[in-house]
């Protein structure tokens, strides 16, 4: 950090949401951008100021401001500032340079390795970026990147449109949009990277500013080939996209319960040879948990009997428990979704992509690893992929490279008591033993990774989250963010050469 001492950096952080700051006004007036439209690597911009809401350790709201959703993770930032404008962006990372403080990218606060936070460092936080401008006639939806995903599934519905999310709501519509992002609509829309047609983000300008560049596929395409998937806080502070979006009235939402494990050798191997290869608008995933099967199952545009029949090779396994909604969309995502009160404090997950069905083999091992969960809140869930629009790249193309597979899964396990820390303590090693040793046990049957749920020790995570894809970015890096300010634990890091 320099010379700035804690004292400093506090009274510092101290200015309140009045403040300005002219970042963009260079130090003898020169032109602070280059040819290719990126901040030239030797401008020095003048001294800036923290604007917007900020929240230092002193605060009465700093230790609800500074917990993330998993609550495995603690951090102590020593300042975090709740962007009211892009203009409060550009001033703080403008600050974070100038003075040399580590800084991390935060919107929904679900990053599973509490990679969205920093100790002694500076948390820029968008989520408080939430305004709204769909157009109906072009069908486009320009948003903050503030809104998480129940909040844009709702503005969409209330239009009868649609853009791919993933099922949690309260999950950063833009952090799973920028690591890929998929849901019930995926095989349907594509992935939720694939419907980002536009982006405003901040990056960092010459040796100590920041500047905001509007992204699109004529601007600066090779940057939002990049946010198709690279994954949040690797090139900039993203503050607001502009998504294709899809008109879409109605969806059949099915609920399927078989009591136990008996089922689940037919119930997987019938989903996973049924699932994927069904008409596109049908989006599903299977939860195995310690003492049942769930099946979720969404079709887009359809009724209750034509949704049945699309299902029938599992449906007809056993004698499961079924129920059936049709509704908007909106309505059919805010009733499944799970108050985050009621959910564990702590999380763990390992995520990977399957290419060929799971054989039996795969199957028991699930099973096997069910049975001595360490929580009630154990589980494994999959995704059905396969034949669908997300196998199409989307015009400029997109950096998520796992369109060909056949399903996503992932084991995952929920345990302690929210808002009650060290509630858990007791189980975290047994938790944390139990998801190594069932992944490993699938590595057989899987290969790569998803961003979005980082796998924190895994060798060669590069290729295994980006493919073939790695380089490129790499070289991306290496123009938008040449001095590595935006760098975390699996961050990207820039090429040299």
């Amino acid at each position: 950090m320099g010379d700035l001492s804690r004292r400093d950096l506090l009274r510092a952080t101290a200015v309140g949401a009045g403040a300005v700051a002219l970042p963009g006004v260079l130090v003898g007036g020169s032109s602070a951008i280059a040819a290719d439209g990126v901040g030239s690597s030797d401008a020095t911009y003048p001294p800036a100021t923290l604007t917007g809401r900020i929240v230092r350790p002193q605060s009465p709201d700093y230790a609800q401001a500074s917990i993330g959703w998993d609550e495995l993770f603690v951090r102590y930032p020593l300042v975090i500032v709740f962007a009211q404008e892009t203009q409060d962006v550009v001033n703080a990372l403008t600050w974070a340079r100038q003075h040399d403080v580590a800084l991390r990218v935060r919107s929904g606060r679900h990053s599973l390795e509490g990679w969205s936070n920093v100790d002694n460092g500076i948390v820029i936080d968008v989520s408080e970026l939430k305004d709204v401008h769909i157009d109906t006639a072009t069908r486009t939806a320009k948003v903050g990147a503030g809104l998480n995903q129940s909040e844009a599934v709702t503005a969409l519905g209330e239009h009868d449109l649609a853009a791919t999310t993933g099922t949690e709501g309260s999950v950063g519509l833009s952090g799973a949009t920028l690591g890929g992002g998929f849901g019930f609509l995926t095989r349907y829309l594509g992935m939720a990277c694939d419907n980002l047609i536009g982006a405003e983000i901040v990056v960092a300008a010459g040796a100590n500013g920041a500047r905001v560049l509007e992204v699109d596929p004529w601007n600066h395409s090779d940057l939002l080939w990049a946010l198709r998937g690279a994954g949040n806080g690797n090139f900039g502070i993203v503050t607001s996209l502009t998504y294709e979006v899809a008109p879409l009235k109605s969806v059949a939402y099915l609920q399927v319960t078989w009591p136990g494990l008996d089922d689940l050798h037919e119930v997987f191997d019938a989903w996973q040879r049924v699932a994927p290869f069904t008409d596109p608008r049908l989006g599903s995933q299977v939860e195995v948990h310690p003492n049942e099967i769930l099946l979720f199952a969404v079709l887009a545009e359809g009724s209750e009997a034509e949704a049945r029949k699309l299902l029938a090779p599992i449906l007809s396994i056993g004698n499961p428990t079924v129920t059936v909604q049709i509704d908007g969309w909106g309505d059919t995502y805010a009733g499944f979704q799970i108050p985050t009160d009621d959910e564990p404090a702590n999380w763990k997950f390992f995520s990977q992509f399957t290419r060929e069905p799971f054989p039996e083999k795969a199957i028991s091992v699930v099973r096997e690893f069910m049975e001595k969960s360490p929580s009630p809140d154990s589980n494994f869930f999959t995704q059905a992929f396969g034949k669908g629009a997300q196998r199409q790249e989307p015009f400029g193309g997109a950096a998520f490279p796992h369109r060909d597979a056949l399903f996503y899964s992932e084991p995952g396990v929920g345990w302690g008591t929210r808002g009650e820390p060290n509630s858990g303590d007791a189980v975290t090693p047994i938790a944390q033993t139990w998801i190594a040793e069932f992944s490993q046990a699938l590595r057989p049957y899987v290969d790569g990774a998803y961003v979005n749920v980082p796998n924190i020790g895994m060798a060669e995570w590069e290729t295994a989250y980006w493919g073939r894809n790695f380089q490129r970015l790499r070289k991306i890096k290496a123009k938008y963010d040449p001095h590595n300010v935006f760098q975390y634990e699996q961050s990207i890091p820039p090429a040299t050469h």
